[in-house]
């Protein structure tokens, strides 16, 4: 079983999440499924002109692995111009930069809300005021690979202690 993906982080979801070639029925389609940090790859490097090491800062993975990100997008996108295909932007193990995440104790509904928007009042599903903030700091890269070092690192020492 491979080991679960580390989120890559986003800055936000794009508006449009489909595009296909005018004039063609989308049932009469294929379509080519580009993930969200794909996405974010392409609208960093090629978009916003970021070399690859400063973009993989801003989404907090290693520049290779944004590498290989940039060229899976590269290839998909190019398989959908050159085949006539319609692209679809969604999934992806993804978190989002600029947006805090609440969850709330009385429905367990979680929502994210804009930096700079102010505290919410109420939870937006069931109206309660219990309700909590569940990442205090803003990103926190760093710490985010430690996390997902340490749990490698655990799993990884639980295969020792069975042998």
């Amino acid at each position: 079983m491979p080991r679960p993906k580390c989120p890559r982080f986003i800055g936000d979801l794009p508006d449009v999440t489909f595009y296909k070639p005018r004039g063609v029925p989308l049932t009469q389609l294929e379509t080519v499924g580009l993930t969200f940090d794909e996405f974010e790859a392409i609208r960093l490097a090629d978009l916003d002109g970021l070399y690859q090491e400063q973009a993989a800062e801003k989404m907090q993975i290693s520049r290779a692995t944004f590498g290989r990100v940039l060229e899976s997008a590269h290839k998909k996108i190019a398989d959908a111009l050159i085949g006539g295909k319609a692209i679809k932007i969604e999934g992806g193990v993804v978190k989002m930069i600029n947006h805090r995440v609440f969850t709330c104790s009385a429905c367990n509904h979680t929502w994210e809300e804009p930096f700079g928007t102010g505290r919410p009042s109420v939870c937006p599903k069931c109206g309660s005021d219990l309700f909590s903030r569940l990442n205090p700091g803003h990103g926190g890269g760093r710490r985010h690979r430690a996390g997902c070092h340490r749990v490698r690192q655990n799993r990884i020492n639980s295969r020792k202690d069975e042998k």
